[in-house]
C-alpha cells in the first residue's frame, strides 16, 4: 500500500496562467524561538492538525506534476519535523529544487547531516543580530547566537549552499556591515538582509520595531557600501520598510502569480499573512488539489492581474510593476484589500502611514509581545 494519497484528478489548467514557480510548505508552526516579527499567525496550528507525511508526500508530487520548480520547506522550525529527511528526500527524487529554512536551534546535527544526505539543495540561516545579548532577546532563547555559530559550521562541512537570513529593526540596525562579515566567516553566497515587514507578530510589535528614517537612509548606505566592497564574492540582497518607502514592493511578485504557501494544517495561500483579509476562504490540500487551488480557486484569483484595481491604481504606469503593492497590508492600515497599499506616495493615507512609522519609532518601547501559543 502507498503511503503517498491522492485525490482525483483536478479540472484542466488554465493555458494562459503559468504554473507556480514555488511552493513555501510550512510543515509545522512549533519553534524554539519567539520572535517578535515572526510571519506565522497569530493563531499557531497545533502538531495534532499537521498534514501527515503521507499528505505532503502526496502534495509534493502534485506541486511537481503541476510545474513548481522551487520547494521551500520552512515552519516553524522545519527540522521538528521527524520526517523532515523523508520529505526532502521525496521533492529531491521529484525533481524539484529544495530548500530549508531554519533558526538553526532546537534539533540535533544528526538531523542536518540527514537532509544533507537527502539531497537538499539549499539552507537559509537566520539570525537576529550579531552580538549575543540582542540575538538572545530578540529570539526569546538563551544560547540561540552560539547554536547558530555552530550549526554554520556543519553546514559548512556538509557542503551546502547557504544564504543568511538577517531581519533587520530598531535594535539591530546599526549592524548591517556586521551581518555581511559574519555571512561570510560562515562561507555563505548570499545574505538577504529585510526590514522587518509589519503584519502579524510584526505589526502587534510595531512600536517595539519601527527604525527611524535616519536609521533606515545609514542601513541603506550600508548596504551599498558593502555591496561594492563584496562585489563577486557575496550577493546581498536588502528589503526596505515599506512606510518610509516611495513605492511598495510587489508583494509575492503578484497575488497568485509566483507562490503557493501552504499551511501546517494544508490551508494553501497566495502569501502568509492572507488569511488576515475577512470574507476570503482558503481550500485546504486534504480537500482539493493544488491545480484546482491554483487555477480556479476563489481565494488566489481574488487580487490575480489588474482588474480589482481602484484608483489611483487602476490608471497608474505601475500597475504591472507592483501590483498596488500588498493587499495584507492595504487591509490592516486602510481596512479595504482592494485599496491601495498605504505604503504608496500616491495613496491618500501614505501621510498617515509615514506619521504612524514616525510615532512608533520615536517610542522607546522595548518590551516585546513574543510570539506563542497563547496568543496576543
Amino acid at each position: 500500500m502507498s503511503d503517498v494519497e491522492t485525490l482525483p484528478r483536478a479540472a484542466p489548467a488554465r493555458p494562459e496562467l503559468p504554473p507556480p514557480m514555488g511552493l513555501l510548505a510550512e510543515l509545522t508552526h512549533r519553534c524554539s524561538l519567539r520572535c517578535p516579527y515572526c510571519s506565522n499567525p497569530l493563531e499557531l496550528d497545533r502538531r495534532s492538525s499537521e498534514l501527515s507525511t503521507a499528505e505532503w508526500k502526496r502534495l509534493i508530487d502534485e506541486a511537481a506534476v503541476l510545474g513548481v520548480l522551487h520547494i521551500y520547506f520552512s515552519g516553524g522550525e522545519p527540522m521538528l519535523r521527524r520526517d523532515i529527511a523523508e520529505l526532502v528526500a521525496h521533492a529531491h527524487d521529484a525533481g524539484l529544487y529544495t530548500n530549508m529554512i531554519t533558526s538553526g536551534v532546537g534539533f540535533q546535527p544528526a538531523v542536518l547531516d540527514a537532509v544533507a544526505e537527502a539531497g537538499l539543495d539549499h539552507i537559509q540561516l537566520s539570525v537576529q543580530a550579531v552580538d549575543a545579548q540582542t540575538c538572545d532577546r530578540v529570539a526569546g532563547y538563551d544560547g540561540a547566537l552560539q547554536r547558530k555559530h555552530a550549526v554554520a559550521v556543519d553546514i559548512a562541512r556538509l557542503g551546502l549552499r547557504l544564504t543568511v537570513n538577517a531581519v533587520v529593526h530598531r535594535e539591530n540596525v546599526d549592524q548591517i556591515n556586521a551581518f555581511v562579515q559574519l555571512a561570510e566567516d560562515w562561507g555563505a553566497a548570499r545574505i538577504e538582509i529585510a526590514h522587518v515587514q509589519y503584519y502579524g507578530w510584526g505589526l502587534v510589535n510595531r512600536a517595539r520595531l519601527m527604525p527611524t528614517r535616519q536609521q533606515v537612509e545609514a542601513a541603506m548606505a550600508d548596504v551599498e557600501e558593502a555591496r561594492a566592497h563584496t562585489a563577486g564574492r557575496l550577493v546581498i540582497d536588502c528589503v526596505l520598510p515599506d512606510y518610509y518607502a516611495r513605492y511598495p514592493k510587489a508583494c509575492m511578485g503578484g497575488w497568485g502569480a509566483r507562490l503557493m504557501n501552504v499551511t501546517p494544517s494544508g490551508r494553501v495561500l497566495p502569501c502568509h499573512a492572507a488569511e488576515t483579509i475577512p470574507g476570503l476562504v482558503f481550500d485546504n490540500v486534504r480537500d482539493v488539489s493544488l491545480s484546482e487551488i491554483w487555477y480556479q480557486s476563489a481565494s488566489f484569483n481574488a487580487f490575480r492581474g489588474t482588474d480589482w484595481m481602484k484608483e489611483p491604481c487602476r490608471s497608474c504606469a505601475r500597475k504591472e510593476l507592483d501590483f498596488g503593492g500588498c493587499r495584507c497590508q492595504a487591509m490592516a492600515l486602510a481596512g479595504d484589500a482592494s485599496a491601495t497599499d498605504p505604503a504608496c506616495s500616491l495613496s491618500p493615507l501614505h501621510q498617515e502611514v509615514v506619521a504612524l512609522a514616525e510615532t512608533d519609532a520615536a517610542s522607546g518601547r522595548s518590551d516585546f509581545i513574543y510570539r506563542g501559543y497563547q496568543g496576543v
